[in-house]
């Protein structure tokens, strides 16, 4: 099971995702993640599988750009762009857990 929770910031969405534990890849079958702005780029964030990092990748690519969030690096690397002030390889500086507080 998954559960999402969204933080809009100034130029991007944060979607954060997290699992009961476990996640069966037939759940993207129905999977339906939050709606956002794709005007705005949004970096997504939690533990799981690549598999499903691929499918958010997939379903957000209309957005401005895509990031996913790395603790190690401080914040979340963008993956894909279609616009903005990013570039693929950028960090954008993040630090997730404060925003979920």
């Amino acid at each position: 099971m998954l559960s999402f929770k969204t933080v809009d910031l100034e130029d991007f969405t944060l979607v954060h995702f997290e699992t009961d534990g476990h996640v069966s890849p037939e759940e993207l079958k129905s999977l339906k993640p939050p709606t956002v702005k794709g005007s705005r780029g949004v970096v997504l964030s939690g533990r799981g599988p690549i598999w499903l990092y691929a499918f958010l990748v997939h379903w957000y690519h209309p957005t401005l750009w895509v990031a996913t969030y790395d603790p190690r690096l401080g914040g979340a690397v963008v993956v894909e762009v279609h616009g903005g002030n990013v570039k693929v390889g950028d960090v954008v500086p993040l630090n997730v857990d404060e925003l979920l507080e």
